[in-house]
């Protein structure tokens, strides 16, 4: 039996993926968070975004660090063409690759920056990946992940409407183990846990009804910003 890498998304995930709402509040604020949380602006970075899909993260990654060079790597083929649009629409040099994040085809440290934004819980072999994470990235290189917590990958709306592989799921503090135990540089003022609308099971309605948020909620997300 070939061996499984990852979960395909639903066509409605597919269709999200590339809305407004997604680009702009999901996507955007998560790198400005992430942003936050880095130690220094890297200067010029090459950088490898994994699972880039539609290619909608190079614009602002490019906005955001000005970088030398950027690698997409996606799974799903019939996602590559868009991305490989939208990489020609950068002022630096964008190249887009078939290939999954267990068996990353790029030499050792490679690059100074990896940002992997909810794709890692599509990934069936998460130990590997982040192995790999760790490969390719130069000594001091920066692992920027956000990823979406098993709380909400469980709940029922997202259930419902997106495929994912339910057996990996993690919380944020198995992910955060999992970074820490791949051989990262961690620190606690280094990890964001926000508690946004659409990551919550009532996909917000509870506050739309005006009632109040949990004091101490089970992290739905977690964002971080790790050193090799």
């Amino acid at each position: 039996m070939p061996r499984t890498y990852w979960v395909k998304e639903s066509a409605f995930g597919i269709w999200f993926l590339n809305t407004y709402t997604w680009r702009q509040r999901v996507l955007r604020i998560a790198l400005n968070d992430l942003t936050r949380l880095l130690p220094s602006p890297p200067l010029r970075p090459a950088i490898l975004d994994i699972g880039c899909g539609r290619g909608n993260s190079f614009a602002l990654l490019e906005q955001q660090f000005q970088p030398k060079h950027i690698a997409g790597i996606e799974i799903d083929p019939a996602l590559l063409a868009d991305a490989a649009r939208a990489g020609r629409k950068c002022v630096c040099p964008v190249d887009v690759a078939l290939g999954n994040a267990e068996q990353l085809p790029y030499p050792d440290a490679s690059f100074d920056l990896l940002f992997c934004h909810q794709s890692f819980h599509h990934i069936v072999h998460h130990r590997r990946a982040m192995q790999e994470f760790h490969r390719v990235l130069k000594p001091g290189g920066l692992l920027l992940f956000a990823e979406s917590c098993k709380r909400f990958i469980h709940s029922l709306p997202i259930r419902l409407l997106f495929r994912h592989p339910m057996q990996v799921q993690k919380t944020a503090d198995e992910y955060i183990a999992l970074i820490r135990d791949s051989g990262f540089k961690l620190d606690d003022s280094a990890i964001s846990k926000p508690y946004l609308w659409w990551s919550r099971p009532d996909i917000g309605a509870l506050e739309w009804f005006g009632f109040s948020l949990p004091q101490q909620p089970e992290p739905t997300l977690v964002n971080l910003v790790a050193v090799k």
